[in-house]
């Protein structure tokens, strides 16, 4: 038999009576020099877990001597003892996967990232829980760019908090994270500390620690100091976004783009519909202060985000417009220039409207992220261009990656592809 027994930092005084007297009684006890440095006067033949490979093969074969010899009683077994629950990330997974489950009996004790949500005062059913081997990173940058309200970071040597933090900090991403590094959970020595991860770089942490992210709510990011905000090229995290779906974004790298595409001018009239939280009308609105633009979100969320942008970027020349295209944009004065960053099935019917209201000269400036909406976009240009042959297009497919530190290396991470569709109106006075 072989009982697999869940430990903590506070070693022999944390397990319970039954546990405890099931490792004093154990014929053979196997742990990390850590783990069987709690009971120095144990008289048991010991083991120490290092070569996972090795201990295994010494587990048989004292299992197969104890069967040859007849010695196979309650008297004779085997303890195991691991960090927490062994079940939980833990060696619980290999053991079954070696060992029938009849000879295993497993008693968990508290896991770290229980300890750590209870030390931090939050619940943690809802958490995002990870390790930092591949492909963990990868599910970190992932979980990161989805915003993610918890997420749970089991670390080690190298992918430890100042890589996380640095990391975070290399993704510009549009949700802000509250950053808890939790250490020693359970021992003497124990420390939970939330920090900037400005500051991590020069920061010694104990070995045995986890990172908490908690993503902040609105209430609690800071105002901007506006005189530090670039011109053109407004980071992401700095715009409030969808703290559910922050890709639903226009991403800074694709708005510069967009803006080149629409080939603006002072004092027109732009339409941004389907604006999302309205990055790309906060863009062009501080450009061009002398111009209007009207940012159109059908969802009540979206409008009250752009509301609460415009209100944050100090922007006035900004009009949010809660309706839906087209029926919405009869009532909206022409424009000079049109973003289309979100629409629905009716994108022909978008267009003709557009097409309509158009100034002579204008620019209609689509992100399309699939091929059918492309195909539906440049069906309906065809269409167009034979009843009047004033229209011209042009596409620029963007497959952009950022780069991210990653193991001391720095690797590319892609953007979602997204291409733009640019329809020029041409004067026929020009």
């Amino acid at each position: 038999m072989i009982h697999v027994i869940g430990i903590g930092l506070e070693g022999a005084s944390g397990l319970s009576e039954s546990v405890l007297n099931l490792v004093i009684g154990a014929t053979v006890l196997v742990g990390s020099d850590r783990h069987l440095s709690y009971f120095p006067e144990h008289s048991a033949t010991q083991l120490t877990l290092g070569d996972l490979t090795e201990t295994i093969v010494a587990i048989r074969q004292q299992l197969i001597r104890w069967e040859v010899e007849n010695k196979q009683s309650s008297n004779n077994y085997i303890v195991i003892l691991v960090s927490g629950d062994p079940l939980f990330f833990g060696l619980g997974h290999l053991l079954i996967a070696e060992f029938s489950p009849e000879k295993l009996t497993f008693h968990p004790h508290i896991s770290s990232i229980q300890l750590a949500f209870n030390r931090i005062k939050t619940p943690w059913q809802d958490t995002k829980i990870l390790r930092t081997q591949s492909p963990g990173m990868e599910t970190l940058i992932q979980a990161l760019k989805q915003g993610v309200e918890k997420i749970a970071i089991l670390t080690d040597t190298i992918y430890n908090p100042q890589a996380i933090a640095q990391l975070i900090g290399s993704l510009d991403l549009p949700n802000c994270y509250q950053f808890w590094v939790c250490e020693n959970l359970g021992g003497k020595d124990e420390r939970v500390q939330q920090w900037d991860i400005k500051i991590l770089k020069n920061q010694v942490f104990s070995p045995l620690n986890i990172v908490i992210l908690l993503r902040q709510s609105r209430s609690e990011i800071e105002p901007l100091d506006l005189s530090k905000i670039p011109t053109f090229g407004i980071p992401d995290q700095l715009f409030l976004s969808y703290s559910d779906r922050p890709e639903l974004m226009t991403k800074r790298e694709v708005r510069s783009l967009v803006l080149g595409e629409l080939r603006l001018q002072p004092k027109q009239t732009i339409w941004d519909i389907g604006a999302g939280m309205g990055s790309v009308s906060i863009e062009i609105a501080r450009l061009f202060p002398d111009s209007t633009i009207y940012a159109i979100e059908k969802t009540a969320v979206g409008t009250s985000l752009i509301e609460q942008n415009r209100q944050r970027f100090q922007v006035n020349n900004m009009v949010s417009i809660h309706g839906e295209a087209p029926d919405i944009l009869h009532h909206l004065r022409s424009p000079h220039r049109i973003f289309m960053g979100g629409f629905g099935k009716n994108l022909s019917e978008i267009l003709g409207i557009c097409s309509i209201r158009l100034s002579p000269g204008g620019v209609i400036v689509l992100a399309l992220e699939t091929i059918e909406h492309l195909n539906t976009a440049l069906n309906w240009l065809e269409q167009r261009k034979r009843i009047e042959g004033s229209w011209s297009y042009r596409i620029l497919n963007i497959q952009l990656s950022h780069s991210v530190p990653i193991n001391h290396l720095t690797r590319f991470s892609p953007f979602n592809p997204v291409t733009l569709l640019t329809i020029t109106h041409h004067s026929l006075f020009a």
